[in-house]
């Protein structure tokens, strides 16, 4: 005798309503003190990556380069918010901005891009491997997505030792589309780790845009099938995602991962070996012009009073810290060749 057919329920995009949400994000209500210090940290990570790029030019810099200009906010917004020691950050290439955002000395950070034995990681990680256990700085990652199931492990060892941290996970919306992601927030979910997931949709992964590559390009979205809520972010807008930032450790210490999409932009290319031949001039003057973090951040110091000179002498002392920084860089000695065989696991030599 042949079973009864179980009913089947028809499934619904409403049926994902039910998913507990964090409240919705304010702007940080920034003071003075507390704008110009954003402002202070956005301004030096462009200027460094300027200088980075000027050294490239030179030779002194070797193999891949990805340059934040443009994505300061996010990395500033975001990490202030957070706690050296207790919580830990991970991300992809594009890591020097994050390591200036947590109080990295910019010397350690120039020596390591030109392959100096003073450098965080004595000169072998180049531009792309970037780690600093001290700061709770887990890299800097070439391999695309990789951070991201790294970056639960780091959120489950939180988790185990009963610490309060939160791991701030990093990546593009490139590594969005990767499959390692995906088991990444499964899990994440079944043990509800401390995890903020944090996307920086930067509008193209390398040179394709969302559009082309992305049959869900509302990133936030992408951990609804895992019980995961998502929360968009003006990713130009440092006091924005300040705000974000502290609804996330909020919800992530409490009831675990929660994903971020920051909506941001960077002005180069997607390394220093690419021309973005793939993008107008018009598009990245437009965003320039009108979107700037650096810029709206001046613009909101206006309104509270500081003027002209004092930024000029923000960006004269963030200045003089680079050519430091630089100078460092280029005079430290390259590490002994005895190091090639130190730090590597398997094999033997």
């Amino acid at each position: 005798m042949a079973r009864p057919a179980k009913k089947v329920a028809v499934a619904t995009a409403q049926q994902t309503s039910d998913i507990p949400r964090p409240h919705e994000p304010q702007r940080f209500a920034a003071n003075r003190e507390q704008l110009l210090e954003f402002y202070r940290e956005m301004l030096l990570i462009r200027r460094f990556e300027e200088r980075a790029g000027q050294l490239y030019g030179l030779g002194l810099i070797g193999g891949f380069c990805h340059l934040y200009i443009g994505q300061e906010a996010v990395a500033v917004g975001l990490q202030s918010a957070m706690t050296v020691g207790k919580d830990s950050v991970i991300t992809g290439y594009r890591d020097h901005g994050h390591m200036l955002a947590y109080a990295i000395d910019p010397k350690v950070i120039m020596a390591e891009l030109t392959g100096r034995a003073a450098g965080i990681s004595r000169g072998k990680g180049g531009s792309m491997h970037m780690f600093s256990v001290e700061h709770g700085f887990y890299g800097g990652h070439g391999i695309v997505g990789a951070q991201v199931p790294l970056g639960s492990g780091l959120a489950f060892a939180h988790k185990y030792r009963g610490d309060g941290g939160v791991c701030l996970a990093y990546f593009g919306d490139g590594a969005a589309n990767q499959g390692q992601v995906y088991e990444a927030f499964n899990m994440a979910k079944l043990w509800n780790l401390p995890v903020i997931y944090a996307i920086e949709n930067n509008q193209y992964a390398m040179g394709t845009s969302v559009e082309r590559s992305a049959s869900e390009p509302d990133f936030y979205k992408r951990g609804e099938s895992f019980r995961i809520p998502g929360i968009r972010v003006d990713g130009m807008d440092v006091l924005a995602v300040r705000g974000a930032a502290e609804t996330a450790l909020e919800w992530a210490r409490s009831n675990g991962p929660i994903i971020l999409e920051l909506m941001t932009y960077r002005y180069r290319g997607h390394s220093m070996s690419d021309p973005a031949k793939y993008r107008t001039r018009e598009e990245v003057q437009s965003f320039r012009e009108t979107r700037d973090p650096i810029e709206r951040a001046a613009k909101e110091l206006a309104g509270l009073g500081v003027d002209e000179a004092e930024l000029k002498a923000i960006d004269k002392q963030i200045k003089d810290i680079i050519v430091e920084a630089a100078k460092f860089a280029e005079d430290a000695p390259e590490p002994d060749a005895a190091e090639l065989t130190t730090d590597v696991l398997g094999g033997s030599y």
